[in-house]
């Protein structure tokens, strides 16, 4: 007997079916519930917040921090600016076969301190860089962007042409005389200056949301039931646009280290005594042919934050965006698509059989009327029956 193999469903059937997961998927389950079920199904997300947890958690409490000249010590033998004699010329102690750490694992600069201590703190001011302007420039764009969006008018002449105004001024420019002036004032202050430039691109989108949002007729049942402007706006709009702004407050955040890392390698960043990533690497650029081990290291740590962050914001994107919803495999569909069928044959038994128990006549062998019958089954006429057609 010959094998068959099982045809896959219709274009209609496998859109239908298409269909049914979808809403199996997220019956029964709030906006919030749904997100959080979509962004714990992207592995690259759930991969990319590990290790980023992962770094800042070996950043902070490998080397300790300092805030305000306050400083918390951290597992780690070496300190950022310690001062150790030069061994082996600097090169790396850690090894991998066999597995070894060493004294310095990463190496150490022409004065003998120790690289790693350095990546650490290093990684610190970039992150805290990242997140300040992040959140800064996210909430300077949301509130402009949703104010010329939902007024529009004259409100949305001032503001639009102001944030044009910052848009044609180049950011690199902005932050490098910034930069080399506040710089010396530490990370934070240096991070401020540059989420009051990087807001523009936020402003835009969430006023091109505002503008869609503002016309939706839950919009309308709010203004007519009496609610004020700063309620519409914080409680029927933004919560609408909340996916958009936070998956681009991950990209500009992702933005913000790459633009801090290019303002401390031209020198316009994060001044000495402090250091940053880019720092490191624009302090040991001459050495790039005798000691490259002094760009690996702080060019690892920049790639893998910056790729974090954004595949963080790529998982967010498909959690809150339904139509970037993964599609269903063929074996899914047809699954989906038999239980269907027996479902509907299931659920068509029962009619039947109550209604062939009201009626006698629907029942197993009954003759319905105006029925076509075999001529084998008809019975035989009976003598009393007229003859059809004229008698002659």
């Amino acid at each position: 007997m010959a094998k068959t193999t099982p045809q896959a469903p219709a274009t209609g059937d496998a859109t239908d079916a298409q269909k049914d997961l979808a809403l199996i998927e997220v019956a029964g389950l709030s906006q919030s519930q749904i997100v959080r079920r979509r962004f714990l199904r992207h592995r690259g997300a759930l991969v990319s917040m590990a290790l980023l947890a992962f770094i800042v958690l070996l950043s902070f409490t490998s080397v300790g921090t300092q805030i305000a000249g306050l400083r918390v010590g951290g597992w780690w033998m070496w300190t950022w600016d310690q001062l150790t004699p030069v061994v082996d010329g600097g090169r790396p102690t850690m090894s991998l076969i066999p597995f070894a750490i060493g004294e310095h694992p990463f190496g150490q600069d022409e004065v003998g301190r120790d690289i790693f201590a350095l990546v650490m703190r290093g990684t610190q001011q970039s992150l805290m860089i990242m997140v300040i302007v992040g959140l800064l420039a996210t909430v300077v764009g949301t509130v402009i962007g949703a104010v010329s969006g939902y007024y529009r008018g004259w409100r949305d002449s001032v503001l639009m042409r102001f944030t044009d105004i910052v848009i044609t001024i180049p950011v690199i420019v902005v932050g490098a005389v910034l930069g080399r002036t506040y710089g010396i004032q530490g990370a934070p202050v240096l991070a401020l200056i540059l989420g009051l430039v990087l807001w523009t691109a936020m402003a835009r989108l969430v006023r091109g949301e505002f503008l869609s949002l503002r016309e939706r007729e839950f919009v309308d049942a709010a203004r007519v039931a009496g609610a004020s402007d700063g309620r519409i706006i914080f409680r029927h709009i933004l919560p609408n646009a909340v996916g958009v702004i936070i998956v681009n407050a991950t990209l500009l955040m992702a933005s913000a280290i790459l633009l801090e890392t290019a303002l401390s390698f031209l020198g316009y960043g994060v001044q000495a005594p402090d250091t940053s990533l880019g720092k490191i690497i624009n302090e040991n650029q001459t050495a790039f042919a005798t000691r490259p081990w002094l760009f690996w290291w702080p060019g690892l740590f920049i790639i893998a934050i910056a790729l974090c962050v954004n595949f963080i914001g790529d998982g967010l994107r498909d959690a809150f965006d339904p139509r970037q919803r993964k599609m269903p495999t063929e074996r899914a569909l047809a699954k989906a698509a038999a239980a269907s069928v027996s479902g509907g044959a299931a659920g068509q038994a029962p009619a039947a059989a109550e209604a062939e128990a009201e009626d006698p006549r629907l029942r197993e062998g009954a003759i319905l009327p105006n029925a076509i019958v075999p001529e084998e089954d008809r019975p035989l006429p009976s003598p009393e029956d007229e003859p059809e057609g004229d008698p002659r």
